[in-house]
């Protein structure tokens, strides 16, 4: 658990490095997603991070912001952003820095066995901290696409690959698709050259899924490329994954994040 805290922190810091020194020209570059600028990505972030310091410490809070969440669930996202992208630079950078620090915390303290609510399903403090830990990574990514900097790979990328698997079949549910009856097999390089599997034929019954071969569908290349396409920060031909069977289908539309599915208009 904090393992999982302490590379949040260290993924927030590291996308703080790329935008801490930005003038307001540099906060107001435009960012892959469609209307939002950078001040729009960091906002997003801070707001995320306050909302779930409240359902680590104040569920009933939580649940006030889901109400009104509900009330425009594609636009919601938008409307939190552009709120704290008005905010001066300096004010919103210390706003996120604050709450990463906040949520954090209150991550470590929450007893095991504790489940939080979301916007999607509820989850652990581990799961929160690896959702929180995936969203900073995909957030920073379109803020390195702004300033057309290229980002360093690292082994946090492993979580956020894993929840990309993890999270398979709440894209075929959003997406009104049959779910696939087994688990598709997938080999990722690590940055460090590492092979990292999930469903192979070598298993990885540490990570819950039963051993299956490539006759279900099967996914090889960079596990970069593949945090890459199941966050939505890139479409599979511009990438270097090899896909096979249904898997090939599926990387056409995973998501590993809570929301509408592809193409619904809300950001991620």
């Amino acid at each position: 658990m904090s393992d999982t805290v302490a590379a949040f922190l260290d993924e927030c810091s590291d996308l703080d490095a790329l935008v801490a020194g930005l003038d307001e020209a540099g906060w107001s570059r435009d960012t892959p997603a469609a209307g939002w600028t950078i001040a729009h990505q960091i906002a997003h972030l801070a707001w995320t991070d306050e909302v779930a310091h409240l359902a680590a410490t104040a569920p009933e809070q939580f649940d006030a912001e889901l109400q009104v969440a509900m009330r425009d669930p594609f636009g919601h996202a938008d409307t939190r952003a552009a709120e704290g992208a008005g905010a001066p630079p300096a004010e919103l950078l210390a706003r996120w820095r604050t709450g990463r620090e906040r949520l954090a915390t209150a991550l470590r303290e929450v007893p095991e066995g504790i489940k939080l609510p979301w916007f999607g399903p509820p989850m652990s403090a581990r799961s929160m901290a690896t959702a929180r830990l995936m969203e900073v990574w995909a957030h920073g990514q379109d803020v390195a696409d702004a300033l057309g900097v290229r980002r360093e790979p690292t082994d946090r990328l492993r979580d956020i690959c894993h929840l990309g698997v993890r999270t398979r079949d709440f894209a075929y549910v959003i997406n009104d698709l049959p779910v696939p009856s087994a688990p598709f097999a997938i080999r990722l390089t690590s940055p460090g050259g590492e092979e990292w599997e999930w469903g192979t034929l070598r298993g990885s019954a540490a990570d819950g899924l039963a051993p299956q071969g490539p006759d279900h569908g099967a996914v090889t290349g960079s596990a970069e490329d593949f945090a890459l396409v199941v966050t939505q920060r890139r479409e599979v031909g511009d990438t270097g994954l090899v896909a096979t069977g249904e898997a090939a289908h599926w990387l056409t539309f995973a998501q590993v994040f809570a929301g509408p599915p592809k193409g619904a208009g809300a950001q991620a």
